[in-house]
């Protein structure tokens, strides 16, 4: 009897063990970040174009939060809200459903399929799905039903934004007589890129053209007229910087705010890319500097990313709907054929028309989107370009941080003052109209 009753303690001691219910897969706003950064090191390893890294950032971000929000959220669903984006079918959730790990599983289902480099995503959703399960299957399974149910139409919407057009569209004719027109720049002498971005359909804008700036001061090389004095003023400008050396002001600002995936770097026969993040890159990670520095929980953080991704993915939809329609020629090409062959940008310019400045387009939308989400006067240190090897930079607000970046693409001699002040005032009404129109 005795044997008995000690071999039935123990059979019932090990069936608690596998009975018991395991604890729900807590989840932070830190694994969040995780996952955008994650995304941010697979763009950079397949260098894509500034406009298209845009694209990159939006959907993942829009799938997570509609998974959040498509059913009593914290904030509103964006069904009916971005151009094109429909009802999403419900699903009835799941006792066991964990809305913010399924937005993480939303979020990889999307990004795998805006990357070239699909495999890295996937491996590091395996080894997430992997650490989920284990910690508790039930909980990841009926999360990962409700956020692949979520994330389809989010990716048959995306598949009708006419990117898939667009690859296949002509390409930009750079032969012309007009002296104006854009012409590649040294040291790769790259084709325009994305010369049909502004087909693109637009998440909030009405048109890529609804913003669209004031022209740029008519093209003359005659002394005294408008255009003539902006190239003097940065050919005069950059020279002074260069006479200052490395420790100038104006020069660690410019190699801030560089953000050029294309720099192209010779070493005796060989030429070859060095790695960089993009202008909307620079501001997502300014996105989770702010959301760190607040604490904001995790239903905040998605909030601030999404909003600011669509911020600047409709920036650069309009930014280049005027870059290829003014189709202006770069300081570089003036300089070195009319006043100095031996002239060279402190940045390297990039292959594309001049007017507007896309960082300054991108960086006033962003700046207007994170002041309403963190409020005006936010200090924060930008030390997102400390992995290529730059310090950090202490701003006052984001609208200042907006401000430099801008500025910086004179300083570095790559566009002229309009494209400079009138791309700022175009991000800052695309912002504005982003904040105006969506109701989150």
């Amino acid at each position: 009897m005795q044997q008995f009753l000690s071999r039935f303690i123990v059979f019932v001691f090990i069936s608690s063990l596998f009975s018991c219910t395991k604890e729900p897969i807590k989840i932070t706003p830190n694994e969040y970040h995780l996952l955008v950064d994650k995304l941010t090191e697979v763009m950079i390893h397949d260098i894509f174009s500034p406009p298209v890294a845009s694209r990159i950032y939006a959907y993942p971000n829009i799938a997570a939060y509609q998974v959040l929000n498509t059913e009593n959220g914290a904030y509103h669903s964006l069904e009916n809200q971005l151009n094109g984006l429909k009802k999403i079918p419900s699903i009835s959730l799941d006792k066991n459903t964990n809305k913010q790990l399924a937005a993480l599983i939303a979020y990889l289902d999307v990004a795998k399929e805006v990357v070239f480099s699909k495999e890295k995503i996937i491996v590091f959703r395996d080894s997430l799905y992997k650490d989920w399960a284990y910690k508790n299957n039930t909980e990841f399974t009926a999360s990962k039903k409700y956020a692949l149910v979520v994330s389809k139409p989010i990716l048959d919407w995306m598949h009708k934004d006419m990117y898939k057009e667009t690859r296949t569209m002509p390409a930009f004719n750079v032969y012309s007589n007009d002296a104006s027109r854009w012409q590649p720049t040294p040291p790769a002498y790259m084709q325009g890129i994305e010369p049909n971005w502004s087909k693109i359909r637009t998440f909030v804008l009405d048109s890529a053209a609804q913003f669209k700036p004031i022209p740029p001061p008519k093209f003359s090389m005659e002394k005294g007229t408008a255009f003539h004095t902006e190239l003097m003023d940065l050919y005069n400008l950059t020279n002074e910087i260069i006479k200052k050396g490395n420790d100038s002001e104006e020069l660690a600002i410019a190699q801030f705010w560089d953000c050029n995936p294309f720099v192209v770097v010779n070493k005796g026969h060989f030429m070859f890319a060095s790695k960089k993040i993009t202008p909307g890159a620079h501001w997502i990670g300014i996105c989770k500097i702010a959301a760190k520095k607040t604490n904001s929980n995790f239903e905040k953080t998605v909030f601030a990313y999404t909003k600011t991704s669509i911020a600047i993915a409709d920036g650069f939809i309009s930014c280049w709907d005027e870059k290829y329609r003014s189709n202006l020629i770069r300081p570089e090409t003036l300089i070195n054929k009319y006043m100095d062959e031996d002239w060279y940008p402190l940045l390297q310019t990039p292959p594309f028309p001049e007017y507007t400045s896309g960082h300054s387009v991108v960086s006033g939308a962003a700046a207007e989107v994170l002041t309403d989400i963190f409020g005006d006067n936010f200090a924060f240190d930008d030390t997102t370009e400390i992995p290529y090897g730059l310090p950090t930079r202490s701003f006052t607000s984001f609208r200042n941080a907006a401000k430099e970046a801008a500025i910086s693409r004179i300083y570095g001699g790559i566009h002229y003052n309009a494209a400079v002040e009138n791309g700022l005032t175009q991000g800052i009404n695309i912002g504005n109209f982003v904040i105006e129109k969506l109701d989150f």
